[in-house]
């Protein structure tokens, strides 16, 4: 059964996961307007973003990547930063207010080694269900051609749908900007690859 509005994607958020997986048919409730976070650069707002890292030839794993996460945690932490609800009410972030998502066990099993707050990361398969007001997604492998399990893996709609809507207020994607230019064989592969580059049209200051 659909249903048709989300209590609690941000408006932002939502326009992106509505036009990407449901045909636009998805809205948000009054109020989750009001969700957002006051802190450093790219976490501050609401919406989308996109934070492009170069590497070649990563497959299930990608330190560049977990290097990149660490920075933008450890200076969010560091930040004061406070997230605002969607009754308007403000507090200030905690560890517990990000999650961090890795489709991969390997790079999973590293930004857990890396991050002060381990038990917020995990694989999409874990967290479904859950959400927080930030997601941070590490899509680690370098291109479509490196990815260990194929493009209908990496690229899964259901995952990408399910790791981005966990998010109240804000979502950035890390990644290799040469998986935005997957080469497609198939109609399929065409609509895996644009759900991704749907995001990055409504990510807020995207530049690959």
């Amino acid at each position: 059964m659909f249903l048709a509005e989300t209590r609690r994607l941000h408006p932002d958020i939502c326009a992106f996961t509505s036009t990407a997986f449901y045909e636009g048919r998805l809205s948000p409730i009054a109020g989750l307007e009001r969700q957002r976070i006051s802190g450093p650069a790219i976490f501050d707002g609401s919406g989308l973003r996109f934070v492009p890292v170069k590497h070649a030839g990563n497959t299930h794993r990608s330190d560049e990547e977990i290097e990149c996460i660490a920075r933008l945690v450890d200076e969010l932490l560091a930040s004061r930063a406070t997230v605002r609800e969607a009754d308007g009410k403000e507090r200030p972030l905690t560890e517990r207010d990000v999650l961090v998502v890795a489709p991969y066990n390997a790079q999973v099993a590293a930004l857990q080694r890396r991050l002060p707050c381990q038990e917020r990361v995990g694989t999409v398969d874990k967290f479904q269900g859950q959400e927080a007001p930030i997601v941070i997604y590490s899509m680690t492998s370098s291109s479509a051609e490196d990815a260990p399990r194929g493009m209908e893996f990496l690229y899964s709609l259901s995952r990408l749908n399910v790791a981005t809507s966990r998010a109240q207020a804000l979502v950035v994607i890390v990644a290799s900007p040469l998986l935005f230019a997957a080469r497609c064989r198939t109609p399929r592969q065409m609509r895996l690859v644009n759900a991704l580059c749907t995001y990055l049209e409504h990510a807020q200051g995207a530049s690959t």
